[in-house]
């Protein structure tokens, strides 16, 4: 075997190189490029997910601040409304409280006026009961002198 230079095994490399290793590194390199390409395409993709994201929640911001301002309506309302039905259960209970202050009253009144008139009745029942036993003695008497005669016209017609 001769010997090779140093000059020699280079252009025996450099041949081989272009032979051989090129054309796969040229494949390889293409293969880079077609990956590089679809990594591209995914940030670019991603990009717009990542947009999308960014818009949903803008969205969901809004839609927050509405339901949040919403629910200060509500309650805003709930609170006028409940002030307007306290007032009026206020009413209510005053006209109530003035209803039993007139009834306790009436009452009275009525108690009042039936007492009189049943001591006005009692009255007039002892009056009644005092002439009836009056009158009831008379007729007795008068009774017992018309049979104290007929005993007496009775003694006679026998006699």
């Amino acid at each position: 075997m001769a010997e090779m230079t140093k000059k020699d095994i280079l252009e025996v490399l450099q041949e081989f190189s272009e032979k051989s290793l090129d054309p796969k590194f040229g494949k390889i390199d293409q293969r880079f490029e077609q990956i590089d390409q679809r990594f591209e395409q995914m940030d670019h993709r991603f990009g717009k997910v990542d947009h999308r994201f960014g818009q949903m929640d803008q969205r969901i911001d809004n839609l927050d601040r509405k339901v949040d301002q919403f629910k200060e309506e509500i309650l805003h309302q709930f609170h006028v409304i409940s002030e307007g039905v306290i007032s009026q259960v206020k009413l209510v209970a005053e006209g109530v409280m003035n209803l039993d202050e007139k009834f306790t009253r009436e009452i009275a009144s009525f108690r009042k006026e039936n007492e009189q008139a049943h001591q006005e009745i009692m009255a007039m029942i002892k009056f009644s009961y005092a002439e009836l036993d009056r009158r009831i003695s008379t007729l007795e008497t008068e009774v017992q002198e018309l049979k104290r005669r007929v005993d007496q016209i009775e003694r006679r017609s026998i006699s």
